[in-house]
């Protein structure tokens, strides 16, 4: 289901001969769609009929600005610059006006994915109604004095000092909620039973005017203003719902066989890597097996593996399509291959996580089969066709994560898996860069030393190249059963001193183009290397029909930039040496 709210307004000056209050709601702009919407309302305040102006240029500044800032940036933050911005500029004009001073309470409420944000300064309020709730739930706390004769003095507010202190608040959204900003004049008088009795009586623009009529009615004595949003239809999660959940969640302790978490029965523990613990589990309603992956006790404090674990999570969503029909029948799937339960071949399913979820985990489909390295292990010898099946499926994976503008990072036999339905998966994005990753797993220097590109240990970025030389070492130790340059050590200096020996000449039924094709993934030079996924996968699918070249071998001095120095050094002892010797022993 598509993000999809109901949105109503309403307001009246009461007895006030003008109504300073002010309110709006805006959508995400087209192609943004993914980053919601955002409302606000304010109440103006002051000593010469300026309160409008503070509210109206607070709230319009605020809605217009919103989108305009990185969507890499958290709502909080984002909201908070902008009202930092706006309020500098408020308190500028209160310094040059004296006494015809202006401020302005503000509430506002950021809807994205499946979160709201709230930040709020003053006495305007928000709540948050649930039907079976009975009275509404209010979200902010009055920052005002509390005396009974002093409630109008505001401790804070926009424009009242140079800087002003923001209460921000998040939490999760429910197809149903329905959020309602009010001013004082409509929440001074209705207790939160009428506000929720009201709110969902009808639909949002109804209750937005009955709020503001029952308001009026009951006699108060300032400007009443409701906005409502009720939310009708929840986006795809994204990753500041699954960061939220990282700070809000803590993960498991250590589980047993038999134990059961939120409806999940743990029946084996598959993995402790000491950092990630991967249980597989069965679900007590479905009784489908799934994966539980979640940290290790010893790093369950770590906000920085916490993070990583849910960049993993939204990224396992992000690359998958939407689920098909049950029983039906894709044009992928006639195309050849399965496909997972999300529409997107080479990935493993992540399941969104229970809205009322009581711990950190992430939850995966569950598949039999074998990853390449287990292959290894067992000492099986592929035959190579099943190799070019497999790199065809591979490389159409890679490609699709690389149009999503994600580099894996950890291509190796222990991330390529072999389903029991046929179907070859990429597994384990934990270290993959998508560019919303934080800063830490960013500079993260991240990956298998024996099947990291020779650029990476010069300093260079990851990249699409990255996992395109690491599929080729992990193709060129399955066919010749060693890898190209030798088993890496982080330590280790003189890494990439020779070419790869041809793997047909390891194993002589590897044909020549296949060998080439290997060759070339695995080149020295990155310019001899394959640029996309797309290219790799052409020259695969073609074969012995339009086979690629072999790479060039890499001259000694690429290989080993101080060769010359090493041969001037060599010539030199050995002039040396003679020298030595016609002086002392040949006859003068």
């Amino acid at each position: 289901m598509s993000f999809e709210v109901e949105i109503g307004y309403s307001s009246h000056r009461g007895p006030r001969p003008q109504n300073e209050d002010f309110a709006g709601a805006v959508h995400a702009p087209r192609g943004e769609e993914s980053r919601g919407l955002i409302a606000a309302i304010a109440d103006g305040v002051s000593s010469g009929g300026h309160g409008l102006e503070a509210a109206q240029t607070t709230v319009i500044g605020l809605l217009g600005d919103y989108f305009a800032t990185p969507d890499t940036w958290e709502p909080t933050a984002a909201m908070d610059r902008l009202i930092a911005a706006q309020n500098a500029w408020l308190a500028d004009h209160n310094r040059r006006r004296r006494q015809d001073s202006a401020m302005t309470t503000l509430t506002a409420l950021a809807l994205h994915g499946q979160s709201y944000t709230l930040a709020h300064v003053g006495d305007t309020r928000a709540w948050r109604v649930r039907k079976g709730e009975g009275a509404a739930t209010p979200l902010t706390v009055d920052h005002a004095l509390d005396h009974p004769d002093l409630r109008s003095r505001l401790t804070r507010a926009v424009g009242l000092d140079d800087y002003v202190r923001v209460d921000y608040l998040q939490g999760e959204l429910r197809v149903g909620d329905c959020f309602v900003l009010s001013t004082d004049g409509v929440h001074g008088v209705l207790k939160p039973a009428r506000v929720a009795e009201l709110a969902l009586a009808t639909g949002a623009q109804q209750a937005s005017d009955a709020l503001v009529d029952a308001a009026i009615a009951a006699g108060t004595r300032d400007n009443a203003t409701a906005l409502v949003i009720r939310v009708l239809g929840l986006d795809a999660r994204q990753l500041h719902d699954e960061l939220g959940d990282a700070r809000r969640l803590a993960p498991p302790p250590a589980l047993k066989v038999g134990d059961v978490l939120d409806g999940y029965a743990i029946t084996a523990l598959v993995a402790d890597t000491g950092v990630h613990r991967l249980y597989q589990a069965r679900h007590l309603q479905s009784r489908a097996l799934v994966a539980l992956k979640t940290l290790h006790p010893s790093r369950a404090s770590d906000p920085e593996e916490r993070a990583m674990l849910a960049h993993e999570a939204w990224l396992g969503l992000r690359v998958g399509a939407a689920r098909p029909p049950e029983g039906a029948r894709t044009a992928a799937e006639g195309e050849g291959g399965p496909m997972n339960a999300r529409g997107e071949r080479g990935f493993v399913r992540v399941h969104e996580r229970a809205a009322d979820a009581s711990a950190l985990y992430t939850v995966f489909d569950w598949h039999g089969g074998r990853t390449i390295e287990q292959m290894l292990q067992a000492g099986t010898r592929p035959a190579v066709a099943e190799v070019v099946a497999a790199a065809v499926q591979i490389c159409k994976a890679l490609g699709r994560l690389h149009r999503h503008g994600v580099v894996h990072r950890d291509i190796k036999p222990g991330n390529l898996h072999l389903g029991d339905d046929g179907c070859w998966r990429i597994l384990d994005l934990g270290v993959a860069l998508s560019g919303r990753e934080g800063a830490a797993q960013r500079e993260l220097h991240a990956g298998t030393p024996s099947f990291m590109n020779p650029e990476q240990w010069e300093g260079a970025a990851p990249d699409a190249g990255s996992d395109l030389f690491a599929l080729g070492v992990v193709l060129y130790q399955w066919l010749g059963g060693r890898l190209p340059y030798g088993e890496i050590e982080p330590y280790q200096s003189a890494r990439y001193r020779r070419d790869p020996v041809a793997v047909s000449r390891i194993r002589p039924d590897v044909p020549v183009w296949l060998d080439h094709l290997v060759r070339k993934a695995v080149a020295r030079d990155p310019n001899q290397r394959f640029e996309t996924a797309e290219e790799m996968l052409l020259a695969l699918e073609r074969g012995a029909a339009r086979p690629v070249g072999a790479p060039a071998a890499t001259p000694l001095v690429r290989r080993d930039p101080a060769v010359l120095w090493k041969i001037a050094l060599a010539a030199s002892l050995l002039f040396n040496a003679l020298l030595v010797y016609w002086l002392l022993f040949l006859p003068r």
